[in-house]
């Protein structure tokens, strides 16, 4: 069902996850102008600090950058980015599967078992974030909790108008 964004009732707790995310997307698209040649594997994941870069405004917020990874080369145009707040239960995980453009995730809450074929499977904690090229299949998504779900935030930069995951 699609509902007009004057419908949408966006709660303290998630404009928080929202704005954090937000946050995090911005802190790596800044980062990302260092590199644009796009080096770097078809998956990404960085901790805190990469670079321990720290900055302090005169209304005394703090920011920290959080992630870095280059871009593919690509013209952007008729591209919209879709934004998705993703819980994953303990068990397997979602389905392998693909998206046309990149995505560029962050944990908002849990361990993410993550693996991109072709690449090691790690381990995403909460406060990381982890990218997607485009096309890549990614073959492991799930909580690495027995017990505790995972939440994520994945934006999803791709052409409109094209499914945003499809299987392998």
């Amino acid at each position: 069902m699609t509902t007009a964004s004057s419908e949408i009732k966006i709660t303290p707790e998630r404009r928080r996850l929202l704005e954090a995310g937000l946050a995090g997307l911005l802190l790596s698209l800044a980062g990302l102008r260092t590199d644009a040649e796009g080096h770097g594997g078809p998956a990404s994941v960085a901790s805190p600090a990469v670079h321990g870069g720290r900055a302090k405004n005169r209304a005394g917020e703090h920011a920290e950058d959080v992630f870095e990874h280059g871009l593919p080369t690509l013209t952007m145009d008729g591209w919209q980015v879709s934004a998705a707040e993703v819980t994953t239960e303990p068990g397997p995980g979602s389905q392998p599967h693909r998206h046309p453009g990149f995505v560029l995730g962050y944990v908002l809450e849990g361990d993410l078992r993550f693996q991109v074929a072709g690449e090691p499977e790690r381990i995403i904690r909460a406060g990381q974030m982890f990218y997607e090229a485009p096309g890549s299949v990614h073959t492991v998504g799930a909580s690495a909790s027995s017990t505790k779900p995972v939440r994520f935030l994945a934006m999803i930069f791709a052409p409109k108008g094209v499914a945003l995951m499809t299987p392998p």
